[in-house]
C-alpha cells in the first residue's frame, strides 16, 4: 500500500493549491459554499494529476532505472507492476471525475478543463517533454488550467495579471528544475532527459533571470491594478511585493548557489526561509484583503 501511495505522489498535490487561489484573491474565503466548491475541485484535480503521475512513471520506466534517485520510484524499482500502475491510473482518474459531482452546477465546465489537462499531460509524458522549451511551456500552462478550474468552479473571474503571473512563475520554476538536469549532465556526462542536450547553464541562467524579473513586474502591476483594487476593496496589496521579491531571490539562491532545484515541492517542504516568506506573504495578503 505504501508503494501505491508513493506512486500517486501526494506531496505533489501541493501544486493544486493554485485551484484555490481565485477564492483567496477574490476575498471569498468566508463564503462556505464557494470554499467547498473550490476544495472539491482541488481534490478532483489532485486525483487526475495522480493518474498522470502513474502514466509518467510507466513511460519513464527505463530512464528512471538509470537515474541515481528516480530508480527508487515504485515502478522503476519493481515494487509495483506496470499492470497495477495502469489500474491505479484508471482508478484515480475515475475518482477525480466522481469528485466533480460535489462542485455544483459548473461541474461540466470544470470537467472540460480537467479532461483538457489530462489529455495534454498524457501527450506531454509520451512525447512533448522531449522538446526543449516546449516542455516547460506545457508545464506552465498546466498551472494556468488549475487557476481556470478554480475560477469556473466558484464563478470568481480571473484577473489577466494573475493569469500571466501564474504562467511566468511556473515557467521560472520549470527552468530552475531543468537547470538541475543540466548540472547533473555536466557532472556525469549522462543526460537525465532526452532534451537536456538542448539546454545549457548560460541559456537557463538567462531564462531564470528574465522570468524572475518579468514575474515581479507582473505582480506589481497586479497589486496596483484598479480592477484588483475594486474587486478586493483594498489599496494595500502592493505591500506584499516585498515577500514576492524575497521568495524569488531565495529560490534563485537555492537554484544557482546550492544547486538543488530538482524538486520545487520538496524545496517548499524543507526550506525554512522560503516557508516563512510564503507564510508572511499569505498573512499580509489576508490582512490587506480581509482586515484593512
Amino acid at each position: 500500500m505504501k508503494d501505491i501511495i508513493l506512486l500517486t505522489r501526494p506531496k505533489q498535490w501541493l501544486k493544486n493549491v493554485f485551484v484555490l487561489l481565485p477564492v483567496f484573491f477574490g476575498g471569498a474565503l468566508a463564503d462556505g459554499k464557494i470554499l467547498l466548491q473550490a476544495l472539491a475541485t482541488f481534490v478532483a484535480y489532485s486525483f487526475v494529476a495522480s493518474s498522470v503521475y502513474c502514466f509518467n512513471d510507466i513511460v519513464d520506466l527505463e530512464a528512471d532505472r538509470m537515474h541515481s534517485t528516480k530508480c527508487l520510484r515504485p515502478i522503476a524499482s519493481g515494487r509495483v507492476s506496470i499492470s497495477r500502475a495502469y489500474m491505479l491510473m484508471a482508478l484515480t482518474f475515475l475518482a477525480g471525475m466522481v469528485m466533480l459531482l460535489f462542485v455544483g452546477g459548473a461541474w461540466y465546465k470544470v470537467a472540460s478543463v480537467l479532461v483538457g489537462y489530462y489529455v495534454l499531460n498524457l501527450f506531454y509524458c509520451a512525447r512533448l517533454k522531449q522538446f526543449a522549451v516546449i516542455d516547460v511551456c506545457v508545464v506552465a500552462f498546466g498551472f494556468v488550467l488549475r487557476l481556470l478550474a478554480g475560477s469556473l468552479a466558484t464563478g470568481i473571474p480571473l484577473s489577466k495579471w494573475i493569469v500571466m503571473m501564474t504562467f511566468l512563475l511556473a515557467l521560472f520554476l520549470s527552468f530552475a528544475k531543468r537547470r538541475d538536469d543540466v548540472v547533473r549532465m555536466e557532472q556525469t556526462g549522462i543526460a537525465p532527459r532526452k532534451n537536456t542536450n538542448r539546454y545549457n547553464l548560460t541559456f537557463i541562467n538567462q531564462a531564470i533571470t528574465i522570468l524572475a524579473s518579468v514575474t515581479l513586474v507582473c505582480y506589481i502591476m497586479y497589486t496596483v491594478s484598479p480592477e484588483v483594487e475594486a474587486r478586493t476593496g483594498s489599496r494595500y496589496i502592493y505591500l506584499t511585493t516585498v515577500f514576492v521579491l524575497l521568495g524569488l531571490l531565495r529560490y534563485i539562491q537555492i537554484t544557482v548557489v546550492d544547486k538543488r532545484s530538482e524538486d520545487p515541492t520538496k524545496i517548499i517542504f524543507t526550506d525554512r526561509f522560503l516557508q516563512l516568506v510564503i507564510l508572511a506573504w499569505a498573512a499580509m495578503f489576508f490582512i490587506a484583503i480581509y482586515l484593512l
